[in-house]
């Protein structure tokens, strides 16, 4: 599609540095264009979204949507999220990843409400997010053109974004010194770019945002109770509560012990190497509390294919695969592993760990009668004697051959 032929397109708009930028661009780029500003709700605190969506006006969007999403994300992507047990290369709880789907399905599905003929949005092409977008773009709206303009035009960094914005005389709250790069959900905040560029220097103070250092963590640990209903957490503290304010507390309750951060180096999708300060104090703290339910509910065979449907998912999300047969057989498979994962957890937070301290279930298969070092009446040792001859059976076949041979 040529640019003269775009009609209106919605832009996902952050307010950040790159979506600000984007917006001029448009306008100056595509003059027959109407841009309109789509702002996902999904439980960022760092700006007021109102303050986003003025300036987005002032910027030059013709219109400026804001949808909130952020109990729909909770309940619908994260909790599926969570019964997968996805955590990606063993670190990562896919923060950012799991929001893009949601985000690119509202766009899509405002694109098509309002008439739009184009969607645009703001990730660089070294990143993972323009495949996370256009992948659902392409599994919901194919007919729907794409502008990425980090792939057209001719600014080469965010320095460069900079002075744009000043030529046009547009105030930026980033700078040269400190350009970080941050993503902010309900789920975790990410913090990319600066001194982190290079793996050596340390992580400041200004690379973390929502959680305290753990060093500056209480002294006195705190204990709370986690209900789980199916997999999915249902009550915090006695209290019953929906699946957002479940996260939302809990994010509170790990923010203050400096529970959840980690400080990684991953592996892109399109095969460069990122380093990244993530936090997610809820998230981690709901994880503690599933695996510890799932040690004692699940059979040692439903934990290993939970541990390999873990795997996929997690490459699944981070690869923006979520709208795809695998993933809703991955999430099929999981709810089914799941409906026996009920159970009460009490959590130990101090200074940035989160232990499972306490656990039970009306589904547990632990059984002290059987687990016992005391004396018994449900076991006879002498039992293993014949399990062992034959489970071993193979190795003797094979010693006693090569011994012949």
């Amino acid at each position: 599609m040529q640019k003269s032929n775009v009609n209106k397109v919605v832009l996902a708009y952050s307010g950040g540095l790159d979506t600000s930028v984007i917006i001029p661009w448009l306008k100056e780029n595509y003059t027959s264009c109407k841009v309109v500003a789509f702002i996902a709700d999904i439980g960022q605190q760092l700006n007021d979204i109102n303050e986003i969506k003025i300036k987005a006006k002032q910027l030059g969007a013709d219109e400026c949507y804001v949808i909130d999403i952020k109990e729909e994300f909770v309940s619908d992507y994260i909790y599926p999220m969570l019964k997968t047990g996805a955590i990606y290369e063993n670190s990562y709880l896919l923060g950012t990843a799991i929001a893009r789907p949601i985000i690119a399905k509202t766009q899509v599905d405002l694109a098509l409400r309002i008439g739009a003929d184009a969607l645009c949005h703001g990730a660089t092409g070294k990143g993972n997010d323009q495949v996370r977008f256009e992948s659902t773009y392409a599994a919901l709206a194919p007919q729907l053109h794409i502008i990425a303009p980090w792939r057209e035009w001719k600014l080469k960094s965010r320095k460069e974004l900079l002075n744009y914005l000043k030529k046009l005389g547009i105030s930026s709250n980033a700078s040269t010194e400190k350009i970080y790069s941050k993503d902010e959900n309900v789920w975790h905040i990410s913090t990319e770019g600066g001194i982190l560029e290079d793996p050596w220097n340390i992580a400041t103070k200004e690379c973390w945002t929502w959680t305290l250092d753990p060093l500056d963590a209480p002294d006195q640990p705190e204990n709370i109770t986690i209900k789980i209903n199916q997999g999915g957490i249902i009550s915090v503290n006695g209290e019953n509560l929906n699946p957002y304010q479940c996260l939302h507390n809990l994010n509170v309750l790990g923010a203050k012990h400096g529970v959840g951060r980690i400080d990684i180096v991953e592996n892109r999708l399109i095969g460069i190497k990122s380093r990244g300060c993530y936090e997610t104090p809820g998230g981690t703290i709901m994880m503690t509390a599933l695996r510890a339910v799932e040690q004692l509910v699940m059979d040692r065979d439903s934990l290993k294919l939970r541990d390999y449907l873990a795997k996929e998912m997690s490459y699944l999300i981070y690869d923006g695969k979520w709208f795809t047969p695998t993933s809703k057989s991955i999430q099929s498979a999981a709810l089914s592993l799941a409906e026996d994962i009920n159970g009460e957890i009490t959590i130990q937070l101090y200074k940035g760990q989160s232990k499972a301290i306490q656990k039970k279930s009306g589904n547990s298969l632990y059984s002290r009668e059987f687990a016992t070092f005391g004396e018994d009446t449900v076991y006879d040792q002498g039992d293993a004697e014949g399990f062992i001859r034959l489970y071993s059976l193979p190795s003797r076949i094979r010693a006693l051959k090569n011994k012949f041979n």
